[in-house]
């Protein structure tokens, strides 16, 4: 298969255990991400394991460069799968964060998948075929700040794409776990003290459901029955206001 897959925060988490997900398929990997000795090293053993090609990005998607040197790849080259994983997490809250903060967030977690699906999207069409998965998050079902918020745009933004592709060959998926065993947590220097055990997911097996889950044409995916719960009890059976004070809540708890 001479199929190129590109993932955004390929080194860590959810992004790594999708490179190798996508390496057992065969699919050749573009891996994007901000630390070049480790994008290197992750490259490296993708091709050593599984006999695929690579290439590798470095950028910084916060920054519209980055971005844009994205952009100008996608333009110029077949990508057959499109995973826009990259992260940013911050435990202040809006009132006390700095707008450049707060700025980038958005740059990673709005613009950066709007922008790179844009271009992604028209050339999938034109060849009738591909597959995009938005890395989401059940944080998007709740009030969280503005975490919560980018997500929720992504998730709906995905639903929406979903429905208007549904005559094509062009999957788009969301996946939206819930807390799980990667970096994330500790470069956002949130507090996760007292988690139930049971609340934590494994990376490679939620990548592993959402692919099998955007194979059958499914919008969201929604790894564990644990969040599988969450989300029908916020959507069907809790209160709007207490949906808020549980989300700021638990976001409170983070920053300590």
């Amino acid at each position: 298969m001479n199929s190129w897959a590109l993932v955004t925060g390929a080194t860590s988490g959810i992004g790594e255990s999708f490179t190798r997900l996508l390496a057992s398929k065969k699919y050749n990997v573009v891996l994007v991400a901000r630390d070049l000795p480790r994008l290197q090293e992750r490259a490296q053993a993708l091709e050593a394991k599984y006999g695929i090609k690579t290439h590798v990005i470095q950028a910084d998607l916060a920054t519209d460069e980055g971005c844009l040197k994205i952009e100008k790849y996608i333009l110029e080259n077949q990508v057959d799968v499109l995973i826009n994983n990259a992260g940013f997490g911050t435990s202040k809250a809006f009132t006390m964060s700095t707008l450049e903060i707060e700025q980038q967030l958005l740059d990673v977690l709005v613009r950066t998948p709007m922008r790179l699906m844009h271009v992604a999207l028209p050339l999938m069409k034109q060849r009738n075929q591909g597959i995009i998965i938005n890395v989401s998050s059940v944080a998007g079902y709740i009030a969280g700040g503005s975490y919560s918020a980018s997500k929720s745009y992504l998730t709906v933004l995905t639903e929406s794409l979903h429905t208007e592709l549904a005559a094509t060959n062009v999957t788009v998926s969301a996946l939206c776990p819930g807390f799980t065993r990667t970096e994330f947590h500790q470069r956002g220097k949130m507090s996760m003290k007292g988690l139930p055990n049971f609340l934590w997911l494994n990376s490679d097996r939620l990548v592993e459901q959402s692919w099998k889950d955007a194979m059958k044409g499914k919008p969201v995916s929604v790894p564990g029955w644990q969040y599988k719960l969450l989300v029908f009890v916020v959507q069907t059976l809790v209160p709007r206001s207490i949906v808020r004070k549980v989300g700021m809540n638990l976001r409170n708890k983070q920053r300590k």
